[in-house]
């Protein structure tokens, strides 16, 4: 039997309208039950955003997070991945970004060399991921399994 959506008092199947504070009750139809967070979110998907560039750790941390993808060890693969690779595109910004600025005389970036590849790999990793490939990267991919 549902309850009103105002004031929680038991209404009938039928009624339009609350019987106890007259407001009007939503469109009965089938019980889907309680929506669940990332229930939409297939682990393909939630593979695939792990690697979108600069913001894929949002997708790594959830899908490590959830227990929805618990079971899901390529899920779970790719957003350590994921997390990895950002791990080293930072990295790659606070440390060699400094570097290169302390040293003397002309300054090769070589920060901005490392970002660029960092970024070419997440891209990679985007068409291989839509594919349904699982790959795994030289460096990344160990740790990724280690971590497993």
């Amino acid at each position: 039997m549902p309850f009103c959506t105002s004031c929680g008092k038991q209404a009938r199947d039928a009624d339009q309208f609350c019987g106890h504070c007259g407001y009007r009750q939503p469109v009965s139809g089938p019980s889907l039950g309680p929506a669940r967070s990332g229930a939409a979110l297939s682990p393909r998907t939630a593979s695939i955003l792990c690697y979108v560039p600069w913001f894929g750790w949002i997708a790594g941390l959830y899908v490590l997070a959830s227990d929805k993808f618990h079971q899901e060890q390529d899920s779970r693969f790719h957003a350590y991945q994921g997390l990895y690779l950002f791990v080293a595109w930072l990295l790659a910004d606070w440390t060699l970004g400094l570097w290169v600025q302390m040293m003397p005389g002309p300054n090769i970036p070589l920060d901005k060399v490392v970002q660029l590849l960092i970024l070419g790999l997440w891209i990679f990793m985007l068409v291989k991921t839509t594919k349904g490939v699982k790959h795994s990267l030289p460096v990344f991919g160990e740790l990724a399994e280690r971590s497993l």
